[in-house]
């Protein structure tokens, strides 16, 4: 068997090309790390809106994400909390509609020990929760 890349391979004694399918999140895991601040909160508030983007981010007034949007700094730790959001958002999204992704995000997650996801993501230990939160992410898109 030789590997030509990470999607397809072909079976040498066959003739025949598999193509695996990519794992779910590794397009939003490339998506969350290479856009620019600005895009990425511009595309995370079009999926969750800008209330549960400015919950996640620890601010009561949404024009901070606005300002965000056009440019302005966030503030410390937010990049890292909106970057791991906008990849779930983004992982789920790409399988479901808005209102799934919004109720997956606001919703007890058994996955998650009955825990809420905005509530991890705004409050806890991103070392920590964050492959929770992915592996929660990846067995919802899974039908676990």
């Amino acid at each position: 068997m030789r590997y030509y890349d990470t999607l397809t391979f072909v079976l040498e004694d066959s003739n025949m090309t598999v193509l695996s399918p990519p794992r779910p999140d590794l397009l939003a895991y490339r998506e969350a790390t290479t856009l620019d601040f600005p895009k990425l909160v511009t595309e995370l508030t079009r999926i969750l809106g800008k209330k549960l983007t400015a919950y996640i981010a620890s601010v009561k007034d949404a024009r901070a994400v606005d300002r965000w949007m056009t440019g302005s700094e966030a503030y410390r730790g937010v990049d890292e909390r909106l970057r791991l959001a906008y990849r779930l958002a983004k992982m789920i999204s790409d399988h479901e509609g808005r209102r799934v992704v919004q109720a997956w995000f606001t919703g007890l997650n058994p996955e998650l020990n009955d825990r809420v996801p905005v509530r991890l993501l705004r409050e806890d230990n991103l070392e920590k929760v964050g492959p929770e939160l992915l592996g929660a992410a990846r067995a919802f898109l899974a039908g676990g």
